[in-house]
């Protein structure tokens, strides 16, 4: 059975971090890239950082820009997302998400799998 094994999340201060984990279970396919999105009732869900699997080629939204870090663990199958200087605006749920195309773009319609979600709460 196909399943992102998502983990990390919890409630945080302001100013603390948190590193998100994303690890596939049961695939058959080749995934070309994994992100992380994150969605708040009523606003949709969007990208904050996704990755290349075979080039690491990296995106990030531009709230994620400076704070955050994806990275991948190819040995694992594993990505993170290093979520530094975190604020309350950054609550929300995470959801991690995989794409199997070569021309890949870090938006909802980019991505074929995604994973149940977590929860990011940020707040003192």
């Amino acid at each position: 059975q196909e399943q992102l094994v998502e983990s990390g999340g919890g409630l945080v201060q302001p100013g603390g971090s948190l590193r998100l984990s994303c690890k596939p279970s049961g695939f058959t396919w080749n995934y070309n890239a994994a992100g992380w999105f994150r969605e708040v009732p009523g606003r949709g869900r969007v990208g904050v950082s996704c990755i290349g699997v075979t080039d690491d080629k990296t995106y990030y939204s531009n709230s994620a820009k400076g704070r955050f870090t994806i990275s991948r663990d190819n040995a694992s199958n594993t990505t993170y997302l290093q979520m530094n200087d975190l604020k309350p605006e950054d609550t929300a749920v995470y959801y991690c998400a995989l794409s199997n195309s070569k021309y890949w773009i870090c938006d909802n319609y980019g991505m074929d799998y995604w994973g149940k979600g977590i929860q990011v709460t940020v707040s003192s």
